[in-house]
C-alpha cells in the first residue's frame, strides 16, 4: 500500500481586470497549475468586493485601473471587509502612483502585466504564504518616485522611539532597496538575525510589511529620494536625511548600483 500523503489545499484565486480578454487570458495562465483554483472573474473594483464577500478566495489577482471602484478603492475595501483575502496588485506600468496607493490600502505584491506566466504563479504564492511579492529595488523605484515628506515637520511613526540604532540602520538599508540577502553583507551579520530585525521593526512601527515600512521610511524622512543626473526617468534614488533627531546608525554603503534584471519572485 502505498501512501501519497496530505493534499495541500489548492488556492482560491479571484481575478479582477476590467477587460475580457486579460480575464481570460489571466484565467487560462493559471488553470493549468494543479496548486490553484480559479473560482471567479470580475470585471471592476466593486464586483471584486461582492465576489470576495461570496467566494471567499484566497488571493485576489487585481488590476489597478478599472471603471465603477478601482483597484486601490477595493483592496481597501477588501483588507477592511474580508482581512483573510489578500491582493496581489497587477499594473501596466512599472511606475504607477496607483500601485502605492494600492500598498498602502493593503496589497500585498505587485506584479507588472508583461511579468512571465512562472512570475504569476509565484507571486500569487508568495503573497497567499503571507510575504510581500515585490522586488525590492522596484518597491524603492515606485515609493521614491511617488511618495514625499510632507511640507513642514514630518510624521513621526509609531513606535519610531523604540527602534534601537541597529533597528534604525535596517530600516533605512531597507528603504534604500537592498534585500535581506545583501543587508547581511552590508552590516556583516546573518541572515536569520536580519530576518529577526525586520520583524521588530514591523511591530514597532505598527506596519504589515515591507512596502509599508519603506512608505513609512520615506514619509518619516528618514529618507528621501532625488533624481540623479544620468539616470532614467523616474529612477529615484534614496539619500540619508535627519529631519529629527534618530539614533545614530553609520552611513549606508553607496546606494547606486549596477541595474540588474528584474528578479524573479
Amino acid at each position: 500500500m502505498t501512501g501519497t500523503g496530505p493534499t495541500r489545499p489548492r488556492i482560491r484565486v479571484l481575478i479582477a481586470d476590467d477587460q475580457p480578454l486579460v480575464r481570460r487570458g489571466l484565467s487560462l495562465i493559471l488553470s493549468p497549475d494543479p496548486s490553484l483554483d480559479v473560482v471567479g472573474e470580475a470585471e471592476n473594483g466593486a464586483q471584486a468586493v461582492t465576489l470576495a464577500r461570496q467566494l471567499r478566495p484566497d488571493v485576489v489577482v487585481m488590476d489597478i485601473r478599472m471603471p465603477v471602484l478601482d483597484g486601490v478603492g477595493a483592496t481597501g475595501e477588501l483588507a477592511a471587509t474580508v482581512p483573510s483575502c489578500r491582493v496581489l496588485a497587477l499594473s501596466t506600468f512599472d511606475l504607477d502612483e496607483y500601485v502605492v496607493g494600492a500598498l498602502r490600502a493593503g496589497a500585498y505584491g505587485f506584479l507588472p502585466k508583461d511579468s512571465s506566466p512562472e512570475d504569476l504563479s509565484a507571486a500569487i504564492h508568495t503573497v497567499h504564504a503571507g510575504e510581500a511579492a515585490v522586488a525590492p529595488r522596484l518597491l524603492t523605484r515606485l515609493i521614491s518616485t511617488y511618495v514625499r515628506t510632507p511640507h513642514g515637520a514630518p510624521p513621526a511613526p509609531t513606535g519610531l522611539g523604540e527602534l534601537t540604532p541597529r533597528e534604525v540602520e535596517v530600516w533605512h538599508l531597507m528603504a534604500t532597496g537592498l534585500d535581506n540577502t545583501e543587508i547581511s553583507r552590508a552590516l556583516d551579520i546573518s541572515l536569520s538575525t536580519v530576518k529577526n530585525y525586520i520583524t521588530s521593526i514591523f511591530d514597532k512601527l505598527a506596519v504589515r510589511d515591507r512596502a509599508q515600512a519603506v512608505i513609512a521610511a520615506y514619509e518619516s524622512g528618514l529618507v528621501t529620494a532625488r533624481t540623479a543626473a544620468g539616470d532614467p526617468p523616474g529612477y529615484g534614488h534614496s539619500e540619508p536625511s535627519s529631519p529629527r533627531p534618530v539614533p545614530s546608525r553609520p552611513a549606508p554603503r553607496s546606494s547606486r548600483r549596477e541595474t540588474r534584471p528584474r528578479p524573479r519572485f
